[in-house]
């Protein structure tokens, strides 16, 4: 804690700023809607909001420094520690093609990546980051045709890489279909309650099976409680994609949320759930065929 405490410290003098505009600004507001007939207090109530105003400013800006900060000194130190050969690279992100790679993610008219992480689990090598896909909207008003992009997708996208191919192609979705020439087909498993929250789709029923043991399927579920959202992954080749759309950062700092090993465990512990998959893949050799 002692090495996040100048972080706290700074990130609560930031937000004071932010707690102090807000209603200094209320304020201005009401100056102007109470007296704002009389030409000297409309300027007062003015100059009062302008400086509620400057005060958000500042402290927003205080308060993003700080972030940049911590992602930038803080985190790349633990993640090591919690990752083998772990690597962390706030700037960074995912190549568009790797994500499409997926095969159920359709393509995006604005693509954004960052917080990359790379490093091994269980001696298995992956890949993750934040990842935004928006697309593009028109819409005609009297000044013309306005743009706006929406987002379609935004969460984590995660890549594993084993040693060996798995035996024909599988998606577990739980909102999307596949974006793909192969030849999925959906196939119902035993589980009533994983038929239920998920929809699959293999290019082999038999590979859909081997791969989707009882334990596995556990492990997706418990994947799915624990992350809010919509969950989907793929097995192409000799890679796993795993993505969740949720709408946040995995490494998000929020406002007005203490910056403490509590949040610095929940960091963690989203990383700890792709042990179990990882294990259970490793275990199931009937899933692989020889490259």
């Amino acid at each position: 804690m002692d090495a996040l405490k100048p972080y706290q410290l700074k990130k609560s003098a930031a937000e004071k700023f932010v707690l102090m505009g807000g209603p200094i600004i209320i304020l201005g507001v009401l100056i102007i809607i109470g007296l704002g007939t009389q030409n000297a207090l409309f300027i007062l109530g003015i100059s009062v909001i302008a400086i509620g105003a400057i005060l958000i400013l500042v402290g927003s800006f205080r308060y993003t420094n700080v972030v940049k900060g911590f992602k930038k000194d803080y985190l790349p130190t633990v993640i090591k520690d919690w990752i083998d050969q772990g690597e962390y690279r706030p700037d960074f992100g995912l190549d568009q093609s790797i994500v499409y790679a997926c095969e159920f993610l359709p393509g995006a008219d604005r693509f954004f990546s960052e917080d990359y992480v790379r490093g091994y689990i269980e001696g298995v090598p992956f890949q993750m980051s934040d990842v935004k896909l928006q697309r593009k909207h028109t819409t005609q008003t009297k000044n013309g045709t306005q743009t706006y992009y929406v987002d379609y997708f935004v969460g984590q996208y995660y890549v594993l890489d084993f040693n060996k191919n798995f035996e024909g192609a599988v998606q577990v979705l739980e909102s999307h279909r596949p974006e793909s020439n192969r030849p999925f087909k959906k196939v119902k498993l035993e589980s009533v309650a994983f038929n239920k929250t998920f929809k699959t789709y293999a290019t082999g029923e038999h590979t859909a099976f081997y791969l989707l043991t009882p334990q596995m399927m556990e492990r997706m579920m418990e994947l799915e409680k624990t992350h809010s959202g919509q969950l989907g992954f793929s097995f192409i080749d000799n890679k796993m994609f795993i993505a969740i759309h949720n709408n946040h950062s995995i490494l998000e700092v929020r406002m007005f949320r203490k910056l403490d090993d509590s949040l610095i465990e929940s960091f963690k512990n989203d990383f700890r759930l792709l042990d179990d998959l990882v294990k259970e893949l490793k275990l199931n050799k009937k899933i692989y065929k020889e490259i």
